[in-house]
């Protein structure tokens, strides 16, 4: 596939998220995005670096991570230029981090354009990743839009948010650009059925395109609270006085993500419908669905012994290959033992998934 090799176009790779809903093999010390993607060698980071190295020239992707990551950035991605890794103090969700990125952008080149994406995405079709991903640039950039790229659901799944688009159904399969309708974040089972059965939604992949100052122009329209923190960039950035001035900005700033912020309240907003297989794993279930070994009930095994009888659609992990692991009747239940924590639960508990992500990990995370 042809390199879009463009100078003025650069992506942006989001690192600094905690993985809570991967708790207890994510930890905050070690979380999803550095570790390794099936039996790869290969970190969810390094995997999205590699994929966007394809698209982009090398000295224009950036990595935007947490301070306390520094160590695990640089060691899995040894090639980086240490000016291309952006340390924001704390997480502060993708609105903060996005807005650190423009500004930073905007210093080093007023033209900037940019993909913005997660670091923890599976994509299976590298080739038709990378006509979308150059697509919806070029039409963001042309239109001076804020594209989304969106994915046709495969499922009613609670886990992703869903964008509608003006147009109805056939929009959804259009191979070009369509308007947005309304953002809905995690529904709940009912709702994601309707919107499947619709056929006018899609998944909200979380991988945008954009020029920087169409972005900006956005953020400083409809987050002031946010953009104002950063005033003074122009002098700051790229300066001895970087980081003092992005610890001062994000010391006041909300934990506000760019869909809330800006995405659901522009009149910019568009999609680009995409069908290259895409799994974000952020949930056990999604990891259960993901698994290419299931037995022939559809249990997902990564452990070395197991004794099953009667399971169903179950997902076992250990990171002890010795230890014999016996179940007896479990349907669709998550069963993770690490060195130290023991979890087991219905896969596709809600109320679980949102105790462990906000209660157990921090709790237990406090006395490590």
């Amino acid at each position: 596939m042809p390199h879009n090799m463009d100078k003025n176009n650069y992506c942006v790779i989001m690192a600094g998220g905690a993985g809570t809903r991967l708790w207890p093999v994510s930890r905050t010390g070690y979380p999803k995005q550095f570790l390794e993607v099936g039996n790869t060698g290969r970190s969810f980071l390094r995997v999205t670096y590699d994929r966007y190295a394809r698209l982009f020239p090398a000295e224009n992707i950036l990595i935007v991570t947490v301070s306390r990551y520094r160590d695990l950035v640089k060691q899995q991605i040894p090639e980086i230029p240490d000016a291309n890794i952006l340390y924001e103090p704390y997480s502060r969700n993708t609105a903060p981090c996005i807005t650190y990125a423009t500004y930073t952008l905007l210093k080093r080149n007023p033209d900037a354009s940019m993909v913005v994406t997660p670091a923890d995405h599976l994509i299976f079709d590298e080739d038709t990743f990378g006509k979308t991903v150059t697509n919806a640039l070029e039409y963001a950039c042309r239109e001076k839009v804020l594209m989304t790229i969106g994915l046709m659901p495969t499922r009613p799944d609670t886990n992703y948010g869903y964008i509608q688009v003006t147009g109805g159904k056939s929009a959804c399969h259009a191979d070009t650009a369509v308007k947005v309708k309304t953002f809905t974040e995690k529904p709940d089972a009912d709702l994601a059925r309707v919107f499947v059965e619709s056929g006018e939604f899609l998944w909200n992949s979380g991988i945008f395109a954009w020029t920087a100052q169409t972005i900006r122009e956005e953020m400083e329209k409809y987050m002031p609270e946010v953009t104002r923190l950063f005033n003074g960039w122009e002098k700051a950035l790229g300066t001895e006085s970087e980081q003092d001035f992005i610890t001062g900005a994000y010391t006041g700033c909300l934990n506000i993500s760019i869909d809330y912020a800006v995405m659901e309240k522009t009149d910019r907003a568009w999609l680009y419908p995409a069908s290259f297989g895409w799994v974000d794993i952020g949930s056990w279930e999604s990891l259960h669905e993901f698994y290419p070994y299931k037995d022939a009930l559809g249990n997902a095994v990564v452990t070395g012994r197991t004794l099953m009888t009667e399971d169903h659609n179950n997902l076992l992990i250990s990171k002890d290959k010795d230890k014999l692991i016996a179940v007896k009747g479990l349907k669709d239940f998550v069963v993770i033992d690490t060195d130290d924590v023991l979890v087991i639960c219905p896969k596709n508990d809600r109320q679980f998934k949102d105790f462990m992500a906000g209660i157990a990990m921090p709790e237990y995370e406090k006395y490590r």
